[in-house]
């Protein structure tokens, strides 16, 4: 028999997400920067993840929130966060799992992450593919941005959505 192997990638994949924890109980213990925004994306169906159900219909598989200018409430716990948020002038809770985020970005720094799905969160966006296979096209709705984003809508008044940031942009050439 084989001893198991190291799957030094899934390690570093929890030091990253890590960081992700160690940012927000920062900004829940001391607050938000001047300058800085925080861009989360996350799967909306994933496991555990819990926000309101208008939510979850309009953005059925991942949604982009923004802690900026206003956020209340930001809990930071071992394997997941809540904050509530504005979206329509309605104040909500969201509850989102560190394993079901996608994505964190600041673009201030610039500093940004993109995330592989963990099994279980792989698991529940393949469920939700064989849900939508009958969908038609284009029903899909557009990418999620809490209202409160600075430059939330576009001159038109369309919303605008968040771009991950790939850290290579940013390292320097030698």
């Amino acid at each position: 028999m084989e001893p198991e192997l190291l799957h030094y990638e899934k390690i570093v994949e929890d030091a990253l997400r890590g960081v992700v924890r160690t940012a927000l109980e920062q900004v829940a213990t001391f607050g938000l920067p001047e300058g800085h925004g925080l861009y989360i994306t996350f799967l909306t169906a994933g496991p555990g993840v819990a926000i309101p159900a208008r939510l979850a219909r309009t953005y059925p598989e991942e949604m982009t929130i923004v802690l900026e200018h206003q956020f209340w409430n930001l809990e930071v716990g071992e394997a997941q966060f809540s904050v509530e948020l504005s979206f329509n002038r309605r104040q909500e809770k969201l509850e989102i799992p560190f394993d079901c985020i996608t994505s964190f970005a600041d673009p201030s720094v610039p500093f940004g992450l993109k995330f592989e799905l963990t099994a279980a969160a792989e698991t529940a966006e393949e469920d939700e593919k064989e849900d939508a296979a009958g969908a038609e096209p284009g029903d899909s709705p557009p990418a999620a941005s809490n209202e409160d984003a600075e430059g939330g809508e576009a001159a038109d008044g369309s919303a605008q959505t968040g771009e991950v940031v790939n850290l290579d942009s940013f390292r320097k050439k030698r």
